[in-house]
């Protein structure tokens, strides 16, 4: 088996999982005061500092949820509480499923025809709404690996007066995201996307004060009244350890990337996003003649794991929404993502090319 999954869930890191295993051998509640409580506490506390550091957000600041759909949700329901929305046409189900009332058409900002976020469009309707306003915005894209403009949609939010809520859980690990040089008022990330295990994220805000924001769990009082429920140490523990390890040791994947994407385009396929800036490790192919999940059942027989789209709907495959706000119209649900993870062997682009060709020679329209 070859794992070609990475944006669904990436291999864990070693350093993750020594990390969880401290973590389990911690037996306190970091909420009780004894000695036990006090040394889980501690190992929570070591792990927030680190996911501070690296995004440039005050410790009181960082939110520990249970992953970055939790986070998602906090923020536009949290951040964007009595403000107007303004969501991206491609951003993740997490964030489309996330507002309490309806958001229309005119609430939805296009994308030009590489997956970009059109920043003229977006313009428009900030300076169309007297309301105030949030707009969210992914970094990078789940499934073309199109990376917005952050910084340029960030000065149009300022400008506005609107606050900017960007969706980092793709991006964090393989691009920086210190939430400073972003301009965004919010950041989602998910510890699993860069080699944590699954179960925690976290929604990071910026400002030199505690932020509040009405919880989705009241609970205990936890994360500053914030998120109730007791943490989930090892997972969080897991996940700043990888994010110090994805860091500290960055892997460019775009050669392997474009030696694939060079393959199948000779096959015949399209590359979503192509010639617009994407993640080093992300390829989308169309191929105009054969449905997405078809092509990932013939790869996963001859050993590839791929996808046909995101991971988020218990193994439904369905026509992108991603690809059809891209102009794509019914090819949506002919792509396959290859997201190549931060252990992939340097021969993974000719075994892949390789079977991707058997495949489109099997059933190439005559």
């Amino acid at each position: 088996m070859i794992y070609l999954d990475a944006n669904a869930t990436e291999p864990v890191r070693p350093e993750s999982a020594a990390a969880v295993a401290e973590a389990l051998r911690t037996v306190g509640n970091p909420s009780s005061p004894h000695r036990a409580g006090r040394a889980a506490r501690a190992l929570l506390d070591r792990s927030r500092r680190v996911m501070c550091a690296h995004t440039g957000v005050s410790e009181e600041n960082c939110v520990f949820t249970s992953g970055g759909t939790e986070a998602n949700v906090l923020a536009v329901r949290g951040v964007g509480a009595g403000r107007r929305l303004l969501l991206g046409a491609t951003e993740h189900d997490a964030v489309r499923q996330a507002p309490q009332h309806p958001v229309g058409a005119g609430d939805m900002i296009p994308v030009l025809a590489n997956g970009v976020i059109d920043c003229g469009a977006l313009e428009e309707r900030l300076a169309s709404s007297p309301a105030e306003t949030l707009v969210c915005v992914m970094l990078a894209n789940n499934e073309t690996g199109v990376i917005n403009p952050v910084s340029e949609i960030s000065r149009l939010c300022r400008k506005a007066g609107a606050k900017l809520h960007v969706d980092a859980v793709q991006a964090a690990g393989r691009l920086p995201v210190d939430i400073s040089a972003l301009g965004a008022d919010s950041i989602a990330v998910s510890g699993h996307k860069f080699g944590g295990p699954k179960g925690a994220g976290a929604l990071l805000l910026a400002g030199s004060g505690a932020v509040v924001l009405p919880p989705l769990l009241a609970g205990g009082g936890q994360e500053r009244g914030r998120r109730g429920g007791t943490p989930a140490l090892p997972a969080i523990a897991g996940m700043a350890a990888a994010f110090e390890a994805a860091l500290a040791a960055p892997r460019d994947l775009s050669a392997l990337r474009d030696a694939i994407e060079a393959a199948a385009l000779h096959s015949g396929a399209v590359v979503c996003g192509e010639g617009a800036p994407r993640l080093g490790n992300t390829s989308c192919l169309v191929l105009p003649w054969m449905k997405g999940e078809a092509q990932l059942i013939a790869l996963d027989l001859d050993g590839f794991c791929v996808s046909a789209g995101a991971a988020c709907s218990s193994g439904k495959v369905a026509a992108s929404h991603v690809l059809q706000a891209m102009g794509f119209g019914d090819r949506a649900g002919n792509a396959i993502r290859v997201s190549l993870p931060w252990n992939v062997e340097a021969d993974v682009a000719e075994l892949f090319s390789a079977a991707y060709e058997r495949m489109v020679a099997r059933r190439r329209p005559a």
